[in-house]
């Protein structure tokens, strides 16, 4: 029986204590902006390949 009693208080302990995590984010601003991370990756701010056409060509030389 004491056993079911420390596992009661193990789990509410544990319970108020996830509640105290959930609360701190919430006042923390984690939950302020849901849609602009999942529409970050939408936006073309830089290229992913570096762009060739800006460099000079190199001439093309025929080494034998």
């Amino acid at each position: 029986m004491s056993v079911i009693l420390l596992l009661i208080a193990a789990s509410l302990s544990m319970a108020l204590l996830f509640l105290g995590c959930f609360v701190w984010s919430v006042r923390s601003g984690q939950y302020e902006d849901t849609s602009t991370p999942a529409l970050r990756m939408l936006t073309d701010d830089a290229p992913a390949v570096p762009d060739r056409i800006s460099e000079s060509p190199k001439p093309i030389t025929n080494q034998q």
